[in-house]
């Protein structure tokens, strides 16, 4: 338990992952840190609950083995990432489609030279060596199958469906694969649109943006109507092209408490409500006054607001997650399954226990549903009857384990968006979180790989900081 005189270099308001990270980094440099965490565990809005041997998370947020600072966060060294198929499974004009991740850069100039060379071919019904080479083109970057599903449609339409023809495969799996190449600072200098307008002005078909970019935007950004600025949406598109979807094994709060766990023993104190900040001290409603040489806010936007009147609270997207059990799985294996028709509530689905066999107990099956945006009244009837179609089985049977609705989920970052707002707010006084990046996991580990550095270099620190009494001097440096 904290005694009322206990001191500290930096305490840290909050023990999500941006607040436990920045801990990591500033103990890793010998300043001492106290991370104080209202709540009683760790995690913030990466919790889980377990129910009956099963793990039921409370978003759901899809990480990728591409996020730089998964690799590069002190403390994640033991995070066991449990990835999906490669690229993902679309449900369109009743049936699944195959949409594999990028396959290298050779293909990738393939189906380059194939796009250019069918742009400028005249116009009209292209050859049939421009057909065949625009094949070959996007069988080799990105593969487009169509699995086994239900409908009647024709050969022709099962073939193109939901991502049109040959040509706007070539050209959809060119674009992914110079995602995955580009430099970030080169995706940072275009032109800033909200992403619907950037993707439509890119020369992408609408077919292409309406039955794979937007579903497949709406599970990485849970923004469905593609108003994210365009910036945010291309760091989430070259993420995808350069790694795997995949999830934490053992549930999303296992990111957290790995972080907690591997911090020097009485670093993070829980049930310890902070109610004022200054940049030489906090006080707390358990423990009075506590004094530091400087504070770091890594609380929610709206928590950091309440503590900090001034700050910019954003909208949020709200999300609802919805956990079924059966006996006997939908036949998609690892496969995350967007709904390319937006048929009904449902964004993307998984059947989370192939993916993580660690979410459920044997001999059953988790499927884990996420809905976006303001869930409707009949949500239970109206998930269950989407999940039916989009399995292609029926889900009455299924027993629901839990719905978790939380209306604040994911700050929206609607264009113009700041992706790298200040984390210094003053000497003394910093402030990090998703709210301050991107609203990815990515973006909160950034916001504090960023807050801490500033901390480190307005304190100095080239060892333990700590003193009983902090002066004005070091407060200013």
């Amino acid at each position: 338990m904290l005694e009322p005189a206990y001191q500290a270099d930096v305490v840290i308001v909050g023990a999500g992952v941006a607040g436990l990270s920045a801990a990591h980094r500033l103990t890793s440099q010998g300043v001492t840190v106290a991370v104080l965490e209202a709540a009683p565990c760790v995690g913030g809005r990466m919790s889980t609950e377990k129910v009956d041997g099963f793990r039921l998370d409370r978003i759901g947020q899809l990480l990728s083995t591409a996020y730089p600072e998964l690799r590069l966060a002190p403390g994640l060294d033991g995070l066991v990432l449990r990835p999906f198929a490669p690229g993902v499974l679309l449900h369109g004009d009743g049936r699944h489609h195959r949409v594999d991740a990028p396959a290298g850069a050779r293909s990738a100039r393939g189906a380059l030279h194939a796009v250019r060379a069918l742009a400028s071919a005249p116009r009209g019904m292209p050859g049939p060596r421009l057909v065949a080479a625009s094949r070959r083109a996007a069988s080799r970057r990105a593969t487009f199958r169509v699995l086994p599903g239900q409908g009647t449609a024709s050969r022709a339409a099962r073939a193109t469906a939901p991502l049109g023809g040959a040509v706007d495969q070539a050209r959809l799996g060119a674009a992914l694969t110079r995602y995955s190449t580009v430099p970030v600072e080169r995706l940072l200098a275009r032109p800033e649109l909200p992403a619907g307008q950037a993707l439509a002005a890119r020369g992408l078909p609408a077919r292409t943006i309406d039955g794979f970019l937007r579903p497949l935007l709406a599970a990485l950004l849970c923004d469905p109507a593609l108003t994210t600025s365009s910036r945010c949406a291309d760091l989430a598109l070259r993420a995808f092209a350069g790694g795997r979807l995949c999830v934490p094994e053992g549930g999303a709060e296992a990111l957290p408490e790995l972080l907690a766990q591997t911090l020097p023993t009485g670093t993070v104190h829980t049930g310890v409500r902070v109610t004022s900040v200054a940049t030489t001290s906090v006080t707390t409603a358990e423990h009075g006054e506590i004094r530091c040489r400087a504070v770091l806010l890594a609380t929610d936007a709206r928590a950091a607001a309440e503590l900090l009147p001034g700050l910019r609270v954003p909208d949020f997207h709200p999300v609802t997650v919805v956990h079924h059990t059966t006996e006997e799985p939908p036949r998609t294996g690892t496969a995350l399954l967007l709904d390319a028709d937006r048929g009904g509530p449902v964004a993307h689905t998984a059947v989370i226990s192939e993916v993580d066999p660690s979410r459920a107990p044997s001999g059953r099956a988790l499927i884990s549903s996420t809905v976006l945006g303001t869930p409707p009244a009949d949500l239970e009837t109206a998930v269950r009857t989407h999940l039916a179609r989009l399995y292609g089985i029926p889900t009455h049977h299924w027993e629901t384990l839990a719905v978790h609705h939380t209306p604040e989920a994911v700050p929206a970052m609607p264009a113009p968006h700041d992706l790298r707002r200040p984390v210094r707010l003053l000497a003394g006084l910093y402030v990090c979180g998703d709210h301050r990046d991107t609203s990815t996991v990515q973006g909160a580990l950034h916001s504090a790989h960023r807050a801490a550095t500033a901390i480190l270099k307005d304190l100095g620190a080239s060892g333990c900081m700590h003193r009983a009494d902090p002066t004005p001097t070091a407060q200013a440096a």
